[in-house]
């Protein structure tokens, strides 16, 4: 009968001591069978072990190394993958194309959650949309780099054709081609307005000019 290590998760074989041969060895050398580095086999075993197994609805954190966004990671084959990704197929067999992503229903992907139930394949846009819904996107001022709020960028598109694209761009620090972007639904486009938008004008009215430059010389 097969004795295994007595490490939470690890899943090797006995070597000494109650620990496996990874686990001894940072135990010898650090004093603790848990520091220094991973060992060889380790995270396979759990995922085989602990994270396979795991039947419940509640999430399953990922115990080892993440991504600088919380994101799981995993060294296979000789590449850092996406470690979801690893148990996604798994689970649900490989995806459907090469551009499907393992999404979470639970939306705490960042969160490094790795629970099986919560994974499913789907297309880039659906991931999006679901990220959206948990509120997890880094979409409009969500973005570290955004200079806009969503209000700014419905009153750019309400202004469409009554303000000219470089008065709006120099108001609201930006460029002209973004706010032509914006205005033509390519920019922002999950950002929806209800009324159409006006056609537009070469020229803005001058009383609109007059008080987007007032003051100025």
């Amino acid at each position: 009968m097969a004795v295994f290590c007595s490490i939470e998760g690890c899943g090797n074989n006995l070597h000494v001591r109650g620990m496996c041969r990874s686990h001894y060895r940072r135990w010898y050398k650090y004093g603790d069978p848990n520091s220094g580095s991973t060992g060889r086999g380790v995270i396979k075993n759990w995922i085989f072990n602990v994270a396979l197994l795991h039947e419940g609805d509640e999430c399953l954190t990922w115990p080892f190394a993440t991504t600088g966004s919380g994101y799981t990671c995993l060294h296979h084959n000789g590449k850092n993958i996406v470690a979801t990704r690893y148990v996604c197929e798994l689970v649900n067999g490989p995806p459907p194309t090469p551009e499907h992503e393992a999404a979470h229903s639970c939306g705490k992907g960042h969160e490094a959650c790795i629970a099986p139930k919560h994974l499913r394949w789907a297309t880039s846009s659906e991931n999006q949309l679901e990220r959206a819904i948990h509120g997890t996107d880094s979409r409009g001022t969500r973005s570290a780099t955004a200079k806009l709020t969503e209000q700014d960028v419905l009153d750019i598109r309400s202004l469409r054709g009554k303000v000219q694209n470089k008065v709006l761009a120099e108001k609201y620090a930006v460029s002209d081609s973004h706010i032509a972007s914006i205005q033509l639904g390519r920019a922002w486009a999950w950002l929806k307005v209800d009324a159409p938008l006006p056609p537009r004008q070469l020229f803005a009215p001058a009383a609109i000019i007059n008080q987007h430059t007032e003051g100025k010389p």
